[in-house]
């Protein structure tokens, strides 16, 4: 079996396959302080309740957080002993990158390029929800155009309550109209269907750059589920994208 773990600002994700099936996917809070002995213990409290504490046999890890990196590396090889691949410079991805600096694009955005290349029809647009809001450019040819970044939707909703007096801080559902009646349907207005319509015009924005028809629309990251429902766009809903580019990655060095 093998541990997939995608280290985010927010959330560290975690899968577990078995022959390119999801055996198990968990989720731990980012909290850059903690110790490798303390994800240890987490991780494989985990393992133990999915009752599969003897059956790692290999590890792969993306991490937007540099700060964590080796200490979840560390934690990782202290519960399975196994030696985790990061993704990083020098690691075979077989995904070609044509931005300005290819050695800065993220390893989330990286993996979830691969995840989209293997299982999709290009050119294709994959956005990641997330703490961040990231659109990327796969053309037809399977290269990396490029990408858009724009506050994610809870910085943007923590913001909102915490720099004005009379807002409050809200749970992020799709509203039943988008002309809002009273406060808290004004605000998840504003921001599911807002950014339910960044996302259909960031989409023909791209398209119209690209000069390409794009064949597909893929979105994933914690908040993807809510807005996609609302997009006039048919985007498909892959929450385990990232994973599953970590695990064509994996495959790949191993």
């Amino acid at each position: 079996m093998i541990l997939a773990a995608d280290i985010g600002n927010t959330n560290i994700t975690l899968g577990i396959y078995e022959n390119d099936k999801p055996v198990c996917i968990s989720r731990l809070a980012t909290q850059r302080h903690r110790t490798s002995e303390q994800y240890a213990i987490e991780l494989n409290a985990i393992l133990n309740l999915e009752k599969l504490d003897k059956k790692i046999t290999g590890a792969i890890i993306s991490s937007v957080v540099p700060e964590l990196t080796r200490i979840f590396k560390n934690a990782i090889e202290k519960v399975t002993d196994c030696d985790a691949l990061v993704v990083a410079a020098g690691v075979k991805n077989g995904l070609k990158i044509i931005t300005d600096n290819p050695k800065e694009l993220g390893a989330d955005l990286v993996c979830g390029a691969v995840g989209a290349i293997s299982q999709y029809p290009l050119p294709c647009l994959v956005m990641d929800l997330g703490t961040a809001t990231k659109i990327s450019v796969i053309d037809e040819g399977g290269l990396f155009a490029g990408c858009t970044i724009a506050p994610g939707i809870g910085i943007s909703l923590d913001a909102l309550s915490m720099r004005t007096s009379q807002l409050p801080a809200i749970e992020l559902s799709a509203p039943e109209h988008a002309i809002g009646t009273n406060t808290i349907e004004c605000i998840r207005s504003g921001t599911v269907l807002g950014n339910a319509a960044m996302l259909d015009g960031m989409a023909d924005r791209l398209e119209a750059e690209l000069g390409k028809p794009i064949k597909t629309l893929v979105a994933t990251g914690g908040l993807a589920k809510e807005i996609v429902a609302c997009c006039k766009k048919d985007i498909i809903y892959n929450k385990d994208l990232v994973l599953e580019g970590l695990l064509t990655i994996y495959k790949k060095n191993r």
